[in-house]
């Protein structure tokens, strides 16, 4: 397949006719520097000072292959990739290593394929189906717009999965289960559940029992009372708290990390976690709102 779209753009190249390429830009040097740093942390080292090539990318996953490290990389290196899209010009594909490379093997399913058969089709003057002048000036505009409903398909896939599995997991609640951290940010830690491969969030209020802060360079939460860690590809054992089949939500409790059970962190006396600043000053705003209608009235 992947020998057959090579052909066919070279093909295209060589005959000077327009044709919509399959493009894949090579990661940011921002998202290249936060994967070395992941896989610095776990003991690997990833070209720098030269320019990047897919093959050091594909040794780093090799040496994490078959160990505990294995899914972490492999993670951060598909969120360090950029999408890939369709376009007129000749940029090549980095994840393949390919300088030219076009969609041509699935006419029926996809546009762009359908686009270089027509162009085939006149640089080689086999039929009147071949590209119109009209197409060639809109190549440009039509391959932005495949790639932008390419992308609204994937959305709306993985949305209905999404829900399907919520809707499957909805008379589970209370069911302990495990998987691996896949994803951190300010509110939270999502996780890939082992079982079904679905993806759960872990809000902060069910995260231990102290606060954690968000370091977004890293990628990870840091508990302020203890030290604890929690960062991406991490084991987990959490508990299925709630379900809302209609949006496709889950909500987690965290359990263990890493086959250690949460640390109890610091309590209130009232044996309450203590209230973040943020929620005192929004309660505080709440009041103050409050006061003022009755004043009004």
């Amino acid at each position: 397949m992947v020998l057959a779209n090579v052909a066919a753009a070279e093909t295209l190249i060589a005959k000077k006719t327009p044709l919509l390429f399959r493009t894949h830009e090579e990661p940011t040097p921002e998202k290249l520097d936060a994967l070395r740093e992941t896989a610095a942390a776990s003991g690997y080292t990833l070209a720098k000072g030269q320019v990047l090539q897919t093959a050091h990318l594909n040794r780093l996953l090799d040496q994490a292959a078959g160990t505990d490290d294995a899914e972490l990389i492999n993670i951060s290196t598909l969120r360090s990739m950029t999408q890939a899209y369709y376009g007129a010009d000749q940029i090549g594909h980095f994840g393949l290593a390919l300088r030219s490379y076009a969609h041509f093997t699935s006419p029926i399913r996809r546009y762009a394929d359908l686009v270089v058969h027509r162009a085939l089709i006149m640089a080689h003057g086999w039929g009147k189906d071949g590209l119109s002048q009209h197409d060639i000036a809109d190549l440009e505009a039509t391959g932005a717009h495949i790639s932008d409903t390419e992308r609204r398909s994937m959305i709306a896939e993985r949305d209905t999965t999404d829900r399907y599995l919520a809707a499957y997991l909805s008379e589970r609640v209370g069911t302990e289960m495990t998987g691996r951290i896949s994803g951190v940010a300010r509110f939270g830690a999502f996780v890939k559940l082992d079982e079904t491969g679905a993806d759960g969030l872990i809000p902060m209020r069910n995260i231990g029992r102290e606060y954690f802060h968000h370091d977004a360079d890293a990628g990870t939460l840091m508990g302020s009372d203890t030290g604890m860690t929690i960062g991406l590809g991490q084991r987990v054992t959490v508990r299925l708290s709630e379900v809302t089949p209609v949006t496709g939500g889950i909500a987690l409790e965290l359990l263990e990390i890493d086959g250690d059970a949460m640390p109890q962190g610091r309590q209130s006396p009232a044996g309450r976690t203590p209230r973040r600043k943020g929620a005192k000053a929004k309660g505080k705003k709440a009041a103050t709102k409050r006061k003022v209608t009755r004043s009004r009235r």
